[in-house]
């Protein structure tokens, strides 16, 4: 009586048609080769990403035919393990398509075992993580351009973390007030880098930048290593991490230390011309584009009677 056997024949046969099916319409590449390296799965997702049909490669050495040069010596180690019963996880090769172009696929190598548990090849599933691999390089790419923009920039620049720890320091914040970057990096900037009577309010203006309110405009002084007075312009802005979470602040700066002394000198000379013109022993007078009268000096109140 053989109708159990048959029965567990037609079991098997179901399992196995099942895999086929699954491997064949999986969403993600997957190929197989047997102890030669020749291959013996290669489903409808290789196909699309490679440009090789299933007929083009079947029976071919994988790495002979479809691994560029470079990766064909790790790839190979990465198979011979799997073939030692040795599987590994989140190989990253890149491939060459039919039509030329590079994809990368980041792969787990399974060894394939018959029903005596003998091996028989190797399973690889793949995911292409071309495009990921394009959008991390972007994402590289903008943020060196940031690093130097920053670094670079003709203002000072600095960011502090969420506790007010100084995790950037440019190039003209360190020419500006004598501390090199590493002197910098890692101190409070509060408690470290801003005088006394100004330590409130800018803890306040980073601490609403952290809230997410941002400032513009504010204007407090610094002191640099070796003493001297810098008036600093400064912007904050929230700095966010990739969850949208508030990481920091950056806060870019302006030096209006001398367009500071320039205003005083301004406002100092028209004072002593103010002065000049009160105090003159000869009647002085001004008036605006419609003959109002803006100036009348003391010596003119004298002889006119008028105040």
């Amino acid at each position: 009586d053989i109708t159990q056997i048959r029965e567990i024949t037609k079991e098997q046969e179901r399992v196995a048609d099942d895999l086929s099916r699954l491997i064949e319409s999986a969403n993600a590449p997957i190929f197989g080769v047997d102890l030669d390296f020749r291959v013996t799965e290669w489903n409808r997702k290789v196909v699309e990403i490679s440009g090789f049909s299933k007929q083009e490669t079947m029976g071919k050495n994988l790495v002979q035919y479809f691994i560029q040069p470079g990766y064909r010596k790790p790839v190979e180690e990465v198979l011979q393990n799997a073939l030692a019963g040795k599987e590994t996880a989140n190989f990253e090769l890149v491939l060459k398509s039919k039509f030329g172009e590079k994809f990368t696929v980041l792969l787990n190598a399974t060894t394939r075992r018959d029903g005596k548990g003998n091996v028989t090849g190797v399973v690889g599933v793949g995911q292409d993580i071309t495009e990921l691999n394009q959008a991390l390089a972007e994402s590289k790419r903008v943020a060196d351009d940031l690093t130097r923009l920053i670094e670079t920039a003709n203002a000072p620049i600095f960011g502090i973390d969420a506790s007010g720890m100084v995790t950037e320091w440019n190039a003209k914040a360190s020419s500006l007030l004598g501390y090199s970057k590493a002197q910098a990096m890692g101190q409070h900037l509060v408690s470290q880098f801003v005088t006394e009577e100004f330590k409130a309010s800018v803890k306040e203006v980073l601490t609403s930048a952290l809230d997410g309110k941002e400032t513009a405009n504010f204007e407090f002084p610094m002191f640099t290593k070796f003493g001297e007075r810098r008036d600093i312009l400064l912007n904050a802005t929230t700095r966010r991490g990739p969850n949208d979470e508030v990481i920091g602040v950056i806060g870019v700066g302006q030096d209006i230390t001398q367009i500071r002394e320039i205003t005083k000198e301004q406002e100092r000379v028209a004072d002593d011309l103010s002065r000049l013109i009160e105090s003159a022993n000869a009647p002085i007078f001004g008036v605006d584009l419609d003959f109002r009268v803006t100036e009348w000096n003391r010596k003119v109140v004298e002889i006119s009677g008028f105040s």
